[in-house]
């Protein structure tokens, strides 16, 4: 692997991909990037006092921790945070916004991330329940 390559692992990470059965339960996932390691997690770390976070999303890219593996419950939560994205422009100033007034934990896009995976992630267990 070549200088240029290993400094962009550095910087984005290395693309990684959804495990089949999260894609089959949740095929709305396909529609993301899935990236891990690089400068973003810790970037996010930063902002929390932290070293990392689990996961970050800009745009439709979520960046997950060097050493995290990405569950439905984390994926779901991120894929909320592509929708915001997609939703408005301005949303990265209106996420910021938010984490002055209200800190990370009550910030409403996360309240509503939380939410959202909560709800997938019950309506794939009554799914997988009437299936079975």
């Amino acid at each position: 692997m070549g200088y240029l390559a290993r400094f962009g692992r550095l910087l984005i990470g290395e693309r990684i991909r959804l495990p089949g059965n999260l894609v089959r339960q949740f095929p709305e996932l396909e529609s993301v990037i899935l990236r891990r390691g690089g400068l973003m997690p810790r970037i996010g770390g930063w902002f929390l006092g932290q070293s990392t976070v689990s996961a970050i999303t800009l745009w439709q890219t979520i960046y997950f921790g060097a050493h995290e593996s990405p569950d439905a419950d984390i994926l779901l939560h991120e894929l909320r945070h592509v929708e915001q994205f997609r939703e408005s422009r301005s949303f990265p100033a209106h996420y910021i916004w938010e984490s002055v007034k209200r800190g990370y934990h009550d910030n409403r896009f996360e309240v509503d991330a939380r939410q959202y995976a909560a709800r997938r992630l019950a309506q794939a267990a009554r799914t997988h329940v009437e299936e079975a």
